[in-house]
């Protein structure tokens, strides 16, 4: 299965940090930030990824991802050659894609649990698209959810505080059907001059081809101000930590298991 991983943008709110290098590329406690997001499609079963950056960059990503194999991936490359939104920078991907439906993660963006159940049951029947939602804290710094019982109806993007509906965040992984590419080009951009997802998404809503999962566990956007950088160090220092508590439980019980069978055979 196929992925795509943006990792654009100017990295305006982590400046000064990002003055000469991506944020993508920044650390997250014991690995680069691309890391997180390449770990966490590979593990939902996406091993067929391309990695989306400005041209600034794109030779660091290179130089550190090389093809992707020592992730346990395949990588491919692509350029976006200006800041022109996330809707822009996907529909660079259309012949990566092919016919294959769509999915899509923002690099700065962390999960703590697996989402290889609703990714996996979402490619069994690829038809219309599917967000993610997480509660937060601060609903005005993220595009919010306004449901009608278990359906969203619109995602509003950065409410003020006092007027979102609910605080619901969609976070920044999204499935797709192939027709994703039909709706991006049918676009047009915002005030500020890009091409924004939130607009796919809710035309999506308008045609009732929209579904979503409430995300189990915690979720972080690292690149959205250097308050969420932090909590995305801390949440990925206790992630890393745990991961590697269960290694060595895991390679203990294997090595129990081996002295068993070398017990038994005796």
């Amino acid at each position: 299965m196929k992925g795509v991983i943006l990792a654009g943008g100017t990295g305006s709110r982590l400046f000064p940090l990002t003055h000469v290098t991506n944020k993508h590329l920044l650390p997250v406690y014991d690995r680069p930030m691309i890391y997180w997001s390449i770990e966490t499609l590979r593990d939902a079963g996406l091993t067929d990824l391309m990695i989306v950056s400005g041209r600034e960059h794109a030779g660091h990503f290179l130089s550190l991802l090389g093809s992707g194999k020592e992730l346990g991936v395949k990588l491919t490359y692509e350029i976006q050659e200006e800041a022109g939104g996330i809707a822009q920078a996907l529909a660079l991907a259309k012949d990566f894609f092919g016919s294959d439906p769509v999915v899509v993660m923002l690099g700065d963006n962390f999960l703590e649990r697996s989402v290889r159940d609703p990714i996996l049951e979402f490619m069994q029947k690829p038809e219309g698209a599917k967000v993610f939602l997480s509660e937060v804290d601060h609903p005005e710094w993220y595009g919010i959810a306004k449901l009608k019982g278990d359906t969203i109806t619109e995602i509003i993007e950065k409410p003020q505080r006092s007027k979102a509906p609910t605080k619901l965040a969609v976070i920044g992984l999204y499935l797709y059907d192939n027709e994703v590419f039909d709706r991006v080009k049918a676009l047009k951009p915002s005030a500020r001059g890009e091409l924004e997802i939130t607009d796919v998404n809710n035309a999506y809503i308008k045609t009732g081809s929209m579904q979503h999962t409430v995300l189990e566990g915690w979720w972080a956007d690292a690149g959205e101000s250097f308050e969420m950088y932090l909590r995305a160090q801390n949440l990925a220092a206790i992630k890393s930590k745990s991961q590697e508590r269960k290694r060595k439980v895991s390679l203990a019980a294997v090595r129990k298991l081996a002295e068993l069978e070398t017990a038994i055979s005796r």
